[in-house]
């Protein structure tokens, strides 16, 4: 065998044993959901197709002509009795596309399908596109909500002046999509959310309104919105459903993560909140509860995060970051929550629907004092001691 083969031979070998890794469970936790020792997608788990041209007269020192950068932030369903990732794959040129990983298990053995998504464009195409929500609705589609992101031409000058906006697409195969216009809103928008159920015979939306690219600016938290037709989708009254606070986890931003998970208890939400450090902004997780028949009602929300960044999570393009818009809920109550660390690669955590029920009803709220802080400590104590 010649040398040329013979690396290709050693980079697929290599390449087969990083897809069929095992995944274990790592033991100690906080009994409210099990990490995992590996990631189960990195950038390297990506098709050595797209990265590698295998000519040896064209590439005769078998270098990456594509390089991936990251996998990070992808929405997730059960499809066919595989658990499906749409990954949010960013090369080397910073530029996301979509493309679908899928599990026999849930956990490990992720393996890319052949091609990326072909994503359709609108009349006014985008430079970026990132972080879809997968929304299995009722209507019979599967929809895909995401960021489309476009210069700010208003700013010609400045080349770091983008625009945000909800870009919807739908499926019925998980093969060919139909792009729809971007959801239309008075303010620019990231981390809309579509809810899987009609409320009072329109679409539902979780929205979060800001006033700029980055900085959410008046925008008080996550929102709620009521389409008529979302073929032509417009927000025209928007309310606020879960606002931020100062001097809380979401003091900067907060936004909906996947499409909440529906229990006899109520509907189970899972976020993202953001406050501003020393190391730059902290993204962690949280989650709360809304009714069952008022989705807009907030009716449990446990105090702090639910999930931060740990030990190597850590590090990364963006570090101190753990993101989340996707999670599957199996037929047995197992959740599986698909989260991504530090703009870099993805991981999951498992938990049931009995847990996540629990630790969001009975965990304190945020009281938004020391004072109050302290006083649910000494109460548990007191609890404690009464035992």
């Amino acid at each position: 065998m010649d040398d040329f083969s013979s690396k290709v031979k050693a980079l697929r070998q290599k390449h087969e044993a990083l897809l069929t890794r095992t995944n274990i469970p790592i033991a100690e936790g906080n009994g409210i959901y099990t990490r995992y020792q590996h990631p189960i997608i990195t950038a390297e788990h990506t098709p050595l197709e797209w990265r590698y041209d295998f000519n040896e007269q064209d590439n005769p020192y078998l270098m990456q002509r594509i390089m991936m950068n990251a996998t990070l932030n992808a929405g997730a369903m059960k499809w066919r009795g595989k658990y499906l990732l749409v990954v949010r794959v960013e090369g080397a040129d910073r530029k996301s596309f979509f493309a679908i990983a899928e599990s026999p298990n849930g956990i490990d053995n992720f393996r890319f399908r052949e091609l990326p998504i072909t994503m359709p464009d609108t009349e006014e195409p985008a430079t970026n596109i990132y972080d879809m929500r997968l929304t299995a609705h009722e209507d019979g589609y599967i929809y895909g909500v995401f960021c489309a992101e476009r210069h700010d031409d208003n700013f010609p000058g400045d080349l770091s002046a983008a625009t945000a906006t909800a870009a919807i697409a739908r499926t019925k195969d998980l093969e060919t999509w139909e792009r729809l216009p971007d959801l239309k809103t008075r303010s620019q928008q990231r981390n809309v959310v579509l809810h899987p159920e009609f409320v009072n015979g329109k679409y539902a939306f979780y929205t979060r309104p800001q006033d700029g690219f980055i900085d959410t600016g008046s925008g008080g938290g996550i929102g709620w919105a009521l389409v008529d037709d979302i073929t032509h989708a417009e927000v025209k009254d928007e309310i606020i459903i879960n606002a931020r606070h100062y001097h809380t986890i979401m003091e900067m931003k907060n936004g909906e993560g996947p499409h909440p998970i529906k229990t006899p208890k109520g509907w189970l939400h899972l976020a993202h909140g953001v406050r501003g450090c020393a190391s730059g902004l902290r993204y962690v997780l949280y989650m709360y509860m809304t009714d069952l028949e008022d989705p807009t009602k907030v009716i449990a929300q446990p105090g702090g995060y639910f999930l931060v960044p740990q030990g190597e999570e850590y590090i990364g393009d963006v570090m101190n970051v753990v993101f989340s818009n996707g999670w599957i809920a199996d037929e047995d109550g197992k959740v599986f929550i698909y989260y991504a660390s530090s703009d870099t690669r993805m991981h999951v955590a498992t938990s049931t629907i009995d847990q996540l029920t629990d630790y969001c009803m009975n965990t304190p709220q945020d009281g938004f004092t020391t004072a109050a802080s302290v006083e649910t400590i000494k109460r548990l104590v007191n609890k404690n001691k009464g035992l």
